[in-house]
């Protein structure tokens, strides 16, 4: 059997990178909600791709827990339950306070100013009460944080568990028109902290806004979500 070109092979997956990447971002600000058939011909028609680059791009999206194969059914985006969301805020809250913390002691005067931008489209966006590009912009500024620590590990840690909670998250805000103005103020709090180098203050304030967040969502839950969860919690179904 003739082993794949090399070029051929890498463009390949070049293309399924990409592919993942705007299924990720279509998953990401609410254009595929939680619980939605993802529909193999029909998003390579809307990529203008062939199937086999989606095929890829669903493995990847697989791994990184944003989408779920339900067995003799097909590929879905993801439904997270309450009891998973609830875990994993409980390991972010600890992440944020190693990356508030060693941010503030490494960012640059160009870190700075990449998170001053993002905040800046945040602040527009919470302006006009638009959800889906404040979900974006919010992963963007998170990520960034994350990203710009230097610690790559860390950065792909945090990168998955955030990604996923935003499957959960954008109900927070539609719930609650002014959980973006209160998201808002926090984000300017961190960023003031890091700006200011103190490694404390920015550990707390990421750690306290994690701790925000999730009681955001606690509040936006209706009682069958939260029913739901605590049968799942029983039944060791998450």
């Amino acid at each position: 059997m003739t082993a794949p070109d090399p070029l051929t092979l890498l463009r390949t997956q070049s293309l399924a990178s990409l592919v993942q990447e705007r299924i990720e971002r279509m998953i990401l600000t609410g254009q595929l909600m939680p619980g939605e058939p993802l529909r193999e011909m029909a998003l390579a028609a809307a990529l203008g791709v062939s199937r086999g680059p989606v095929r890829d791009a669903f493995r990847g999206l697989e791994e990184k827990g944003l989408i779920e194969t339900r067995k003799n059914r097909g590929v879905y985006v993801r439904t997270l339950s309450h009891a998973v969301a609830d875990q994993i805020y409980e390991v972010r809250v600890v992440l944020e306070g190693l990356i508030g913390r060693k941010l503030a002691e490494t960012i640059t005067p160009d870190g700075l100013k990449q998170l001053a931008g993002i905040l800046d489209e945040m602040a527009s966006a919470a302006e006009d009460a638009d959800v889906n590009p404040y979900t974006s912009l919010n992963l963007t500024y998170h990520d960034a944080l994350a990203r710009l620590t230097g610690n790559a590990k860390l950065h792909e840690t945090y990168s998955r568990l955030v990604a996923q909670l935003t499957l959960f998250r954008r109900r927070a805000y539609l719930h609650d028109a002014q959980s973006m103005a209160l998201s808002l103020r926090e984000h300017r709090a961190i960023f003031d902290a890091l700006a200011a180098r103190d490694p404390e203050r920015a550990a707390a304030l990421l750690g306290a806004h994690a701790e925000d967040s999730r009681r955001r969502l606690h509040a936006s839950l209706l009682p069958t979500d939260t029913a739901l969860a605590d049968r799942g919690s029983r039944s060791g179904k998450v």
